[in-house]
């Protein structure tokens, strides 16, 4: 089990495990511990040159995750913290949990180590951007294929102990056998929800016909319910996107999603409040994630209009390419380096990732 030292900061009654740690220096100490209601356990050590592990579970501040610590030897004077995965079953359970009530944002990451820095500022779940991973790939959106997205989403999904929701695009497939083979291999991945789409791709005719959207939506929900029944569907209406700013048939449509099987409704692009809370009032008590596609929308104001998700697709991916063409295109058009004042610390981002 890898282990990684007691953070600096953020860790609860860290004055504590630190007298834990000075205690552990003593061959036949009583070591005490924080037990699942902030009060006390006491242990004998077992006069042996490892102290014994102590079984019951922590909570670190701001990952949210659980912690078992162990003493190290004595002549090591320190506490090293394994980490303590959470089964793809628990991901699946907090996941859907967090769709019952209340409001949360859940960022979209397109690496590992975006998803770690996100787990690590305390969301509670992630979903992947297939613009972000598309570009960190070096090519477009939509142009990456099946099975470099399940390889993308297995890395994900292994990288944190968050749930992640898959932005599958359309399934990868145009009938809806093709869509479910794609979604129970998605599902296989370990996340805890993805989502359908009903845009084509193709500019003549860029949404499915109804009927046969309909259909790929009840065809993804039962590849899940044969895999898992816990995973979330999210079903996606693409028309603000492609120009059909009908809010009638988006409605309609996602309505239909709704009956077909999904957990999750979300119409990319729309942002008018009226239309927001007119989505939210006809699909409840189904829950609706709206996408950011206005810097002045808040997590406040859309709350308040019934939305229980919010995501941010590619701006995450977006903003970090901002910063890095904006410097690139400095050192190359005027040989001047300022932009480097901003940077991110080295030392804070190998910190980050090495655990600590």
């Amino acid at each position: 089990m890898t282990m990684s030292r007691l953070p600096a900061e953020g860790t609860k009654d860290r004055a504590k495990l630190e007298a834990m740690r000075r205690r552990g220096g003593a061959r036949q100490s009583q070591l005490q511990e924080i037990d699942g209601n902030g009060g006390w356990g006491t242990y004998k050590n077992d006069g042996e040159r490892y102290a014994q592990i102590l079984r019951r579970q922590l909570t670190i501040s701001g990952s949210g995750a659980n912690r078992i610590y162990e003493l190290l030897p004595a002549d090591n004077h320190s506490i090293a913290v394994p980490e303590v995965r959470i089964t793809t079953s628990d991901k699946r359970a907090n996941f859907r949990k967090l769709h019952e009530q209340g409001c949360f944002v859940i960022p979209n990451p397109w690496d590992v180590g975006s998803a770690r820095y996100l787990q690590h500022a305390g969301f509670q779940a992630l979903a992947s951007t297939s613009s972000g991973y598309a570009w960190s790939t070096g090519r477009a959106d939509n142009h990456v294929s099946c099975d470099d997205v399940i390889d993308h989403l297995t890395m994900l999904s292994a990288a944190t102990d968050l749930p992640v929701n898959a932005d599958f695009e359309a399934g990868f497939a145009d009938d809806p056998a093709g869509v479910a083979a794609n979604v129970a291999r998605a599902v296989a991945t370990g996340i805890a929800g993805l989502s359908i789409e009903n845009s084509t791709g193709r500019p003549a005719q860029p949404l499915y016909e109804d009927g046969l959207a309909v259909a790929r939506i009840r065809a993804a929900r039962a590849a899940i319910d044969a895999v898992d029944p816990v995973v979330m569907l999210v079903a996606r209406c693409e028309g603000f996107l492609v120009g059909e700013r009908d809010l009638g048939k988006t409605i309609a449509r996602l309505v239909a999603f709704a009956e077909a099987g999904a957990d999750c409704l979300y119409a990319p692009g729309i942002a008018a409040p009226d239309d927001i809370a007119a989505v939210v009032r006809a699909v409840h008590p189904k829950p609706v994630n709206v996408l950011i596609v206005q810097p002045s929308m808040t997590m406040q104001g859309l709350a308040s209009l019934g939305v229980r998700r919010i995501s941010v697709g590619g701006a995450l991916a977006r903003t970090a390419w901002a910063g890095f063409m904006g410097a690139a295109q400095e050192i190359a058009e005027q040989g001047t380096f300022t932009a480097f004042a901003n940077a991110a610390k080295g030392a804070e981002l190998n910190g980050l990732f090495a655990g600590k």
